[in-house]
């Protein structure tokens, strides 16, 4: 196992000399000493306290309480997340612009991370203040990290109970044991203009966002097929997105970097220098004829204190690091992947861990970063879903492109793993912050309009593909809610009585969550009156300038997901094939014939995918891009103008077998995202029976289906990878 190891600096008053020392000798003159400014300026007075609202999970109720932990519960390496002041935010926003303004001179400009906490982060004073503070109610404080926004501490569950006014109490979910902060935190009200709250007082940890491959019991293979499976490997990727003029021209990821965030090591018993699975993978499908592609895993260490990422060993997610690993290297070959990744505490997820520690790396980070893990907004919380947008903001400040699968649920984050949805329209604060990519997922319409040989040698390749084209693509759905479902099976509805859904197979195989997802921002902030649901005083993330296009809504709100690719787990008889050796975790052996190895979809998937494209173009122009979400919708915007466009309507490629499109996004138009629900949260139910989410009855108006231009369904569309990197004008 490879670890970055950092000097260790134990403590807490040498960190602050050491990032005093780092601030203060950078390079690049401080921004009209914003820094400088101390935001606390009233004296710390523990009886006069302020509520750090929206950072209670919902499952931490009477009902689910188990009483408290001991007074010694170790809580380690809990984030106070900070926050900036107003004049600093709007300071750091204007430069963010800037970075992809070709006419401004600090155009592609990038900050490191001590420049970044130099010229837009909280104050050494303030810094000073809240050490202080923690340390005088008996925590450690063991990395101030240099973007001077993130502060890493322990204590005990009495320490955080006397010092933030709230117990941590052992709780039984669903079967499940948890513990959790019953109550919101509160800190002195002097500390209030700086300290947004605490990332986490729970282990309730986000979900890998991969669906295996699903074994109907059809006759004939998968129900919406014929009999026969057209599984995707990576010489059909390569086919059905144009990756292959590309590979032919040498761009294929040379002097690339993409990381994948985890919180797990990938499975390999062998302690071999790269796993078995990956060297399989690679060779079966003849990536290792690409120079230069590598595979690292590291377990990264902060530039200074005490090092907070423990090595995670292999865990039930193994399945998931690999599959991100192994596909982001299919779209960019030549590219050095690198597995990062730290163990779950009991109050912080590993894998932002391992982010904040890439992202706060003393050299400059990797360029591209992969992360296929979610939690509904709602259910994330106030400060976690703050925590998240700023480490991503922090990555466009230093140049990182970072792709976020945009969930597995449908519009119904908080429903994940559900057979129906019950807390209505909620997306995942992972992915719909402004300053990440977030990728939703697709399947192929060909099996539904029965055309598959147009699209699909009869035989594979000696790497395994037979993919001939690009193929129409719809929303992925596996949900009894979807339209194309009930027309397949003879339904007129999805929904009532005489809908699909309350009829089998809908009502037996069909009622499930699982689906690409997309959505409106709505609780980002705030506290929801009702837990899981879009209420209260939730409020969603403003529309960024950038998301302008034909399509997207009039909501004021950040919409996702913003592209997608193909994530399907084989109702309609596609899904991707991997390599993951991890029989005691779920996996299977990648021997034999590719219908016997592990299958699975998800926009796990298409996420490291994505962020291999974004390899390409960043080699072709030889340089990083930071969000290249304005790039995306600037160029999407030209093509779908202020109607659509015909000539990049995915179903409209039908007749076309060769790649010589002009059209960068293919706009996906038929389908759709709905998925069964019941209850009174914006749950469509048009006959009083099991409805569909597809409507709000309160602010929005939504509708999941795929139609011209862009949509919640699959954004701005699907890509063609070779016109995106020539199309990209920098």
């Amino acid at each position: 196992m490879i670890s970055r190891f950092k000097f260790a600096l134990f403590s807490p008053l040498i960190v602050a000399a050491a990032i005093a020392f780092n601030l203060f000798s950078s390079a690049r003159p401080a921004k009209a000493g914003l820094h400088e400014r101390a935001s606390i300026v009233q004296r710390i007075d523990d009886s006069d306290l302020h509520t750090l609202r929206g950072n209670t999970r919902g499952e931490a109720n009477e009902r689910n309480d188990r009483g408290r932990v001991r007074e010694d519960f170790r809580m380690e390496h809990m984030l106070l997340q900070l926050k900036r002041s107003p004049d600093s935010e709007q300071a750091l926003e204007t430069y963010l612009d800037d970075l992809s303004n070709h006419n401004s001179a600090n155009f592609h400009r990038w900050l490191t991370a001590t420049e970044l906490g130099e010229n837009y982060g909280v104050s050494l004073a303030d810094i000073s203040t809240i050490t202080n503070w923690l340390e005088s109610q008996g925590f450690r404080v063991n990395v101030v990290y240099p973007s001077r926004m993130v502060i890493d501490f322990t204590g005990t569950a009495r320490q955080v109970r006397e010092a933030f006014r709230t117990e941590i109490h052992h709780l039984e979910v669903d079967g499940a044991k948890h513990v959790a902060n019953m109550s919101d935190p509160r800190i002195p009200a002097a500390l209030a203009p700086v300290v947004a709250g605490i990332v986490s007082l729970h282990d309730f940890m986000p979900r890998p966002m991969y669906k295996p491959r699903v074994q109907y019991t059809f006759a004939g293979g998968s129900p919406g097929g014929n009999g026969t499976d057209y599984a995707v490997v990576p010489g059909d990727l390569a086919t059905i997105y144009n990756l292959n003029p590309l590979f032919s021209e040498g761009y294929s990821g040379q002097g690339q970097t993409i990381v994948v965030i985890e919180d797990t090591n990938a499975f390999n018993p062998g302690n071999l220098p790269a796993p078995a699975d990956w060297t399989n993978f690679r060779a079966k499908f003849a990536l290792s004829n690409f120079s230069a592609g590598s595979f690292s895993q590291v377990n990264p260490a902060p530039p200074m204190g005490s090092n907070n990422c423990t090595n995670p060993g292999v865990n039930g997610d193994d399945g998931e690091a690999i599959l991100d690993a192994e596909y982001a290297s299919a779209a960019a070959p030549s590219a050095a992947i690198e597995l990062a990744s730290c163990a779950n505490t009991f109050t912080t997820f590993g894998g932002l861990i391992a982010l904040q520690n890439i992202l706060n790396e003393t050299a400059t980070p990797p360029a591209l970063i992969s992360i296929s893990y979610g939690e509904c907004e709602a259910f994330n919380g106030a400060t976690a879903n703050l925590a998240y947008s700023t480490a991503y903001q922090q990555g466009v400040a230093e140049g990182v492109s970072i792709f976020v699968s945009s969930g597995d649920e449908g519009a119904a984050s908080c429903d994940a793993n559900q057979t129906h949805a019950t807390h209505g329209i909620g997306v995942s604060g992972f992915a719909s912050t402004p300053y990440n990519v977030a990728v939703g997922g697709t399947d192929f319409a060909d099996t539904f309009l029965n055309n598959n040989g147009t699209y699909w040698n009869s035989g594979n390749t000696t790497t395994f593909a037979s993919a001939m084209s690009y193929i129409p693509e719809i929303p992925w759905n596996d949900s009894c809610a979807s339209v194309l479902f009930a027309t397949h099976f003879g339904f007129a509805t999805t929904y009532g009585t005489a809908g699909f859904c309350n009829h089998s197979p809908g009502n037996t195989t069909f009622r499930t969550t699982a689906s690409g997802s997309g959505g409106p921002s709505g609780c980002a902030t705030g506290t929801p009156s009702t837990s899981g649901v879009v209420s209260g005083t939730c409020a969603g993330y403003a529309k960024p300038a950038w998301q302008s296009v034909f399509g997207n809504p009039s909501d004021g709100v950040r919409d996702i997901p913003d592209v997608s690719l193909f994530a399907a787990n084989n109702f309609w008889a596609h899904y991707f094939v991997f390599c993951w050796s991890d029989v005691a975790n779920g996996g299977g052996s990648c021997a034999g014939a590719p219908s016997t190895w592990p299958g699975a979809g998800g926009t796990s998937f298409s996420s490291p995918i994505m962020a291999g494209i974004q390899a390409l173009v960043n080699q072709k122009h030889n340089s990083r891009e930071g969000n290249p979400n304005p790039i995306y919708y600037q160029i999407a915007a030209s093509e779908y103008g202020a109607s659509g466009s015909a000539t990049c309507n995915s179903s409209n490629q039908a007749p076309r077998r060769g790649l010589a499109s002009t059209c960068t996004f293919y706009d996906v138009t038929l389908g759709d995202l709905d998925v069964n629900c019941t209850g009174a949260n914006n749950c469509f139910r048009p006959s009083g029976a099991n409805g569909v989410l597809s409507k709000s009855n309160v602010v929005y108006d939504p509708a999941f289906v795929a139609t011209t231009g862009w949509d919640f369904s699959t954004g701005i569309g699907t890509v063609n990878a070779y016109n995106l990197v020539y199309n990209t004008a920098w």
